[in-house]
């Protein structure tokens, strides 16, 4: 029994010792104010993995900083928009797809013109088809404006790049305005201060080159019609453009001196074809003036694309020789109803692969965070705990007088530690790359047995087949 006593004795004894000598080392303000630091670094490295982690998918928990630089300005021609899709509602299992084909855009001469649609009072703005130079690299289309509190319309053309690497028709639908040029290549004017007045831009044809483009101005009234139609050649080459405004002087002046027919009197208008085959640097027109009940035809004229050499070509309003150069996308038919089923089904296989793939980067970033996580804090303590042992080393050697010796015992104890750690870094490192190497050898094996696995599923015959010759 007293033998119990004594060893409970010297049990309490011991914790009353061990309680009395940890405040000490606790209250020791240089040991406090390490650990401090520790804690502090320790939480900094917990936030910042906590921060990547959460702005690995970009979100509004973030600073002005990060804000400005992840919506810095894009380069919009890298951009790609594919194909557009067509739109499936909930309550439908097929919807038809659309074949496009490659057609002619000037077909027949003189034919393009702009259908705006009632959408234009409502939202403002519309964008039109445009039309594909010859060459395929770039198309032009005419967005139309319309301005309320006037009931006016004006209008602008602008570029959109195509893209080299895809085929005729997909270029074309893959065109999106967020790629055009900032700056339309031609313009109405804006200072509309008659009500209801209109000017449009219509693309007519491009050169046989892709160097010129026709376009007709329309510029009238939602009142009484249409007032005058003007041409206009762009010249991508010089960036600049030419209004053709000689061809109506020269029709003008032709019927006055040899008809003795003032047009200038009358309504009367020309009509663009397009650019002549023979010549193609001139543009070919005709020309009707309504004078009664039927428009009297004023004759086939031509033009030169800077706007000079205005000529008759005849008065027979028969066959003419004009170019159609420029491209546009029409639809052809549907897809099958099988094919496009089983399209949908390849999309949705590719969709979720894409989508493991990405759920599957997003774990080993992640992973690789916690890595670079779990690393810096081993550092922190590692470094902590070197600092406590150099402190706790020189505390050893207080209270000597000999400075000089404890100087050199400081270095000769401060030797062996370094030693020490030393020996022990390097088995760190002998066992991670024991580590790395047996994964490794891990990794090649799975390989090894994927592919003898997939040679396998190779060589064995379907059911009910033949099996496979050497």
């Amino acid at each position: 029994m007293k033998k119990r006593y004594v060893f409970i004795a010297a049990a309490i004894l011991l914790a009353c010792q061990i309680q009395v000598f940890e405040p000490v080392i606790a209250k020791d303000m240089a040991t406090k104010e390490a650990q401090y630091i520790k804690r502090v670094r320790k939480d900094q490295i917990k936030q910042e993995y906590k921060r990547n982690k959460l702005e690995y998918k970009p979100s509004g928990f973030m600073s002005m900083d990060e804000y400005e630089k992840k919506s810095a300005p894009k380069d919009k021609f890298d951009m790609d928009f594919g194909l557009p899709k067509v739109e499936k509602p909930y309550d439908m299992q097929y919807v038809p797809r659309p074949i496009y084909k490659l057609v002619k855009y000037n077909d027949p001469p003189g034919s393009p013109d702009l259908e705006v649609s009632r959408e234009l009072f409502r939202t403002r703005q519309l964008n039109l088809p445009g039309i594909t130079a010859p060459n395929l690299h770039f198309m032009v289309y005419p967005a139309v404006y319309y301005y309320p509190e006037k009931g006016a319309v004006a209008c602008d053309l602008f570029i959109i790049p195509l893209r080299d690497n895809e085929s005729a028709v997909n270029r074309i639908l893959k065109a999106n305005i967020a790629n055009r040029f900032s700056e339309p290549i031609l313009s109405t004017d804006k200072e509309l201060s008659n009500r209801s007045t209109y000017r449009t831009l219509t693309p007519i044809d491009f050169s046989a080159d892709s160097t010129k483009l026709l376009v007709k101005e329309k510029i009238g009234s939602s009142a009484d019609g249409i007032w005058q139609t003007n041409l206009i050649v762009y010249d991508f080459v010089n960036q600049t453009s030419y209004n053709l405004t000689e061809i109506r002087e020269a029709i003008s002046y032709y019927w006055k001196e040899y008809k003795g027919l003032d047009l200038n009197d009358k309504r009367w208008d020309v009509f663009p074809l397009g650019f002549s085959k023979g010549n193609p640097d001139r543009i070919m027109l005709t020309s009707y003036a309504y004078t009664g009940e039927e428009p009297v035809f004023l004759g086939v004229w031509s033009i030169d694309a800077r706007g000079e050499q205005a000529r008759l070509i005849s008065m027979q309003n028969g066959s003419i020789e004009v170019a159609s150069n420029g491209f546009k996308i029409e639809k052809e038919g549907t897809l099958n109803k099988k094919l496009t089923e089983k399209e949908e089904k390849f999309e949705q296989k590719v969709e979720k692969k894409k989508e493991k793939i990405e759920e599957k980067k997003e774990k080993a970033e992640i992973k690789e965070m916690n890595k670079e996580k779990i690393k810096k804090l081993k550092e922190v303590n590692k470094q902590y705990k070197n600092e406590y042992q150099d402190y706790r080393l020189m505390d050893r050697l207080k209270g000597s007088t000999e400075m000089n010796e404890n100087i050199e015992k400081y270095e000769e104890l401060q030797d062996k530690l370094d030693e020490k750690r030393r020996v022990k870094e390097e088995k760190a490192e002998e066992k991670q790359k024991l580590k790395e190497q047996k994964a490794q050898q891990k990794e090649q094996q799975q390989q090894i047995k994927a592919q003898e696995k997939a040679q396998q599923k190779e060589n064995t015959p379907p059911k009910n087949g033949q099996p496979i010759q050497p």
